[in-house]
C-alpha cells in the first residue's frame, strides 16, 4: 500500500513539475529569483522531449507501482485524470518535439516579457542606455 501511496504522490510530482517547467516563467513576472529555478526547469523538460529521453520520474513510478501490485483503479483520480495528462496514449516522437518546442516558445516569450518589464524606459519610449548622450 505504501508503494501506491508514493507511486500516486510521484505522478502529482511529475505533473506539478511539468506545470511549472512550461508556466513558471509567469511566476517570474512577479518574482525574478524564481528564474533561476525555472530555467533550469524548462530547460531540462524541454531537451527531455526534444531528445526523446524519459524522464526519471517515470521508472521510479512504475518500479513503485510494481511493487504495490496493479495500482491503478478503474475509479481513481489519479489514475483516470493525472496519468492521461503526463502519459498520453499514442504520444508519437513528433507529438514530443513538439511538446519541447511549446515549452521553448511559452517560456521564450515570458523571459521576452520579463527581461521588457527590467529595461527601464526612456521618454518617447526609447530604452534606457547611454544616459549621457542626446
Amino acid at each position: 500500500m505504501i508503494s501506491r501511496l508514493l507511486a500516486d504522490l510521484i505522478v502529482l510530482v511529475h505533473l506539478a513539475f511539468v506545470l511549472f517547467a512550461l508556466l513558471g516563467g509567469l511566476l517570474a513576472l512577479r518574482w525574478p529569483r524564481v528564474l533561476w529555478l525555472h530555467l533550469p526547469a524548462a530547460l531540462w523538460a524541454a531537451a527531455v522531449e526534444l531528445g526523446g529521453w524519459p524522464c526519471p520520474l517515470t521508472p521510479l513510478e512504475n518500479r513503485l507501482r510494481a511493487q504495490g501490485g496493479d495500482a491503478t483503479y478503474p475509479g481513481d483520480f489519479l489514475g483516470r485524470y493525472l496519468l492521461a495528462l503526463l502519459y498520453p496514449a499514442g504520444l508519437s516522437r513528433e507529438g514530443q518535439v513538439l511538446l519541447g518546442l511549446i515549452v521553448i516558445l511559452v517560456n521564450a516569450g515570458v523571459y521576452w516579457r520579463v527581461r521588457r518589464g527590467r529595461c527601464p524606459r526612456r521618454p518617447g519610449g526609447a530604452r534606457g542606455g547611454n544616459r549621457g548622450s542626446m
